[in-house]
């Protein structure tokens, strides 16, 4: 991946791991504390993005949980609780190591329940961060077949549908013909979903249609005059456009 598109991607992310961008990339302390008990919330749009907590658990703590949740494997509540919310912790901290602890739990929790879509979208969002932390094609193919299964459920789902797209753009030999199909299916169908648009414009650069990320952009700027890719998007259309007149 080039150097623009780490940095758009880390604009998008703001924090954390990529995928998901992110299920949530902060918790707070009432999330913290429900991690220690083993009652993480499910998946989902947090409602507490912007109230982040610096806090962190110990290696103690997380151990302590998982040897819980290996002594209970038929537990599906609590192998989806600790799954998840592992996931968002080791995403919001950059834990390479909290993010594989947490592919196990829900991968257990998906033999035991193969149709719930937190534990899919999570578990797809896990092979995706370790895919891409560990430069691994396989992850990303991973997480698209659990997004897939994730659509069959809830097959107008933007979140998850943007998601898909954007493995193909940053998977580690990028397919932007099916990044762009992908994206611009979320862009169509959620005219206001800025984060898809966001990376198809970086796609549609790569792709030298520079006419239609600036069209996409102008959308951008149109929905959400605040979103903090403008700026560099813009540049990054400019220099395309530079590069092409040289």
């Amino acid at each position: 991946m080039d150097k623009n598109t780490v940095l758009i991607a880390a604009i998008a992310l703001l924090a954390g791991f990529i995928g998901g961008f992110l299920l949530a990339n902060n918790m707070n302390r009432s999330e913290m504390n429900a991690m220690r008990s083993g009652s993480a919330r499910p998946a989902g749009n947090s409602n507490s993005a912007g109230q982040g907590n610096s806090e962190s658990l110990s290696p103690e703590e997380i151990r302590a949980k998982v040897a819980e949740a290996d002594a209970n494997p038929d537990n599906f509540a609590f192998q989806k609780s600790l799954g998840v919310g592992l996931y968002r912790y080791g995403a919001m901290k950059q834990d390479l190591g909290v993010l594989e602890q947490s592919l196990r739990i829900l991968t257990r929790a998906n033999a035991i329940d193969p149709k719930d879509f937190d534990v899919l979208v999570a578990l797809g969002h896990a092979h995706f961060d370790v895919g891409f932390a560990k430069r691994d094609q396989k992850g990303f193919e991973t997480a698209r077949d659990i997004y897939q299964k994730a659509l069959v459920i809830r097959p107008d789902d933007p979140d998850v549908r943007a998601d898909l797209g954007i493995s193909y753009f940053v998977q580690p030999t990028p397919d932007l013909t099916k990044a762009a199909t992908e994206l611009q299916k979320v862009a169509d169908t959620n005219p206001k979903h800025d984060r898809s648009m966001q990376f198809l414009v970086e796609v549609y650069v790569k792709q030298n249609k520079l006419t239609d990320a600036e069209r996409i952009l102008a959308r951008i700027r149109e929905i959400n005059p605040s979103n903090p890719a403008i700026a560099d998007l813009t540049s990054l259309i400019a220099d395309a456009k530079g590069g092409l007149a040289r």
